[in-house]
């Protein structure tokens, strides 16, 4: 009984490992090597175990590792070392600033300064907490904003409405208020995500070439990401709040008791205190270090010395980074990252690349703007079934190499892949924001179809628009 259990639990587990090992047996197809078969299978069977995630998704990634050096014959040392990119350093910094901030517990703070400058309409303070939220997520990343600011949202909601369907639709309008802003601010800067950051070793990894001066224009830096992608966070922010206004609607619009409420509270707790002008003052430190010495230092060099002020400066123990990272989520986008340059190396992602453009150039999507809808279309079905990440290490290789194949700027490719992963709006797996709003219970899956496929159409087209008309202007 037990074993028909397991074999039910862990059924995507074992289909995608026989269906590996029936595509391995199958003959290499024409213009593929061994090699990049033997990767392109192992790509597969990556993505489907994303999706279905039968196993924890790290164990994805010790599968990846092994797939390496027993199917590809790699070196053990050639594989451990192209899994520690600076890209993946400063992932791993980024979640460590992350705890650190979550340890200083600001959240009833910043829930009274919201509502100082917003007053006590509904509507009003839902734009708040989505300025606040996508403001921050741009540069901290979704994941930490949403956790910090979900009970700046429930504190409201609580002190607002006692019946509990009344309670639900005002939880409704913050919560994705919240975790959308977060999705939508997460494109801003290459901090903002970790997808940002593997794009960027992507561009690295296909394009620069150290004795041509020429390719420096794919050594992206924090404020060249930032010059492509933080307008199209600050056009879509308000476009969303309309959308949110018109299918959220609440029970009253103003909530003077809460805010009343709220004001006592924090009053008991007293002013701040040093230590939160300190971990205030080492974050802005480390912004400014990200944004004016990354290009000679590395984005994780500086994220890791930001990590090390906070503990040096007491504010944070190693216990509770230990505690609160996710390591296997460095270890994955590691392995994913290390799975992409050998989909470059082999000649799989060229293939892949080929073969893609002979079945899109009869639609009118092989080339041009059709192309970039077609990438972008891809990534949202994608994004939508799996991390974010995920969906970019996995089209990054295949996405750029259409783009030389197909004569599009690499740099346009690379950018509406990384910009529209943030489209997951329809799933409550799609994005880590998503996923802890709707820890909340106030949320339903139905709620994200509902007003997702809304945000969706907005947001496509305000993508194409910035990629045909504002992006030729900076060189893409």
């Amino acid at each position: 009984m037990h074993m028909i259990h397991w074999v039910y639990d862990k059924r995507w587990l074992l289909i995608t490992l026989l269906l590996g090992a029936l595509l391995l047996f199958l003959p290499v197809p024409a213009g593929l090597a061994s090699a990049g078969w033997k990767v392109l299978v192992m790509t597969i069977c990556a993505t489907v175990l994303f999706i279905t995630e039968p196993v924890p998704l790290p164990s994805v990634a010790l599968l990846i590792i092994l797939g390496q050096v027993f199917l590809l014959g790699l070196e053990s040392s050639a594989v451990a070392s192209s899994l520690m990119k600076d890209s993946v350093l400063f992932i791993m910094g980024s979640l460590m600033l992350a705890v650190a901030l979550v340890k200083q517990q600001l959240d009833k703070r910043l829930a009274l300064v919201i509502v100082a400058l917003t007053g006590a309409n509904v509507y009003r303070i839902a734009l708040g907490l989505s300025v606040f939220s996508g403001l921050l997520a741009s540069f901290v990343g979704e994941h930490t904003v949403a956790a910090m600011m979900l009970p700046v949202a429930l504190t409201l909601v609580h002190l607002s409405e006692k019946d509990e369907e009344r309670r639900r639709k005002l939880a409704i309008l913050f919560l994705f208020s919240i975790s959308y802003a977060c999705s939508m601010a997460g494109i801003g800067t290459p901090s903002g995500g970790a997808r940002n950051a593997i794009m960027i070793d992507y561009w690295k990894d296909f394009f620069v070439d150290p004795a041509n001066p020429a390719t420096d224009i794919y050594n992206v830096s924090y404020t060249t990401w930032m010059f492509f992608s933080y307008p199209i966070f600050l056009v879509q922010i308000p476009f969303m709040h309309f959308i949110l206004k018109r299918t959220c609607p609440v029970p009253k619009e103003h909530i003077f008791h809460a805010v009343r409420q709220l004001r006592v509270q924090v009053g008991r707790e007293g002013s701040m205190r040093g230590r939160h002008y300190v971990a205030i003052g080492l974050f802005l430190c480390t912004l400014f270090a990200w944004i004016f010495f990354s290009s000679e230092v590395g984005m994780g060099t500086i994220a890791l010395a930001g990590a090390a002020a906070f503990m040096l400066t007491g504010l944070v123990r190693w216990q509770d980074l230990n505690a609160g990272v996710n390591w296997g989520v460095v270890l994955l986008y590691g392995t994913a990252i290390s799975l992409g340059q050998q989909m470059r190396e082999t000649g799989a992602a060229a293939w892949v690349a080929a073969k893609s453009l002979e079945l899109l150039s009869p639609m009118g999507m092989g080339a041009g703007t059709g192309l970039l809808v077609a990438i972008m279309l891809l990534t949202t079905l994608l994004t939508n079934t799996m991390s974010n990440g995920a969906a970019v290490a996995v089209l990054g290789p295949v996405v750029l190499s259409i783009a030389l194949e197909a004569g599009l700027n690499p740099l346009a490719a690379g950018f509406v892949t990384a910009l529209a992963s943030s489209f997951a709006y329809f799933t409550v797996i799609g994005t880590p924001a998503s996923t802890i709003v709707h820890s909340s219970g106030y949320l339903r899956p139905e709620d994200f179809l509902r007003i997702g496929w809304r945000l969706a159409l907005m947001s496509f087209a305000v993508l194409i628009l910035f990629a045909t008309f504002y992006w030729p202007l900076l060189g893409a």
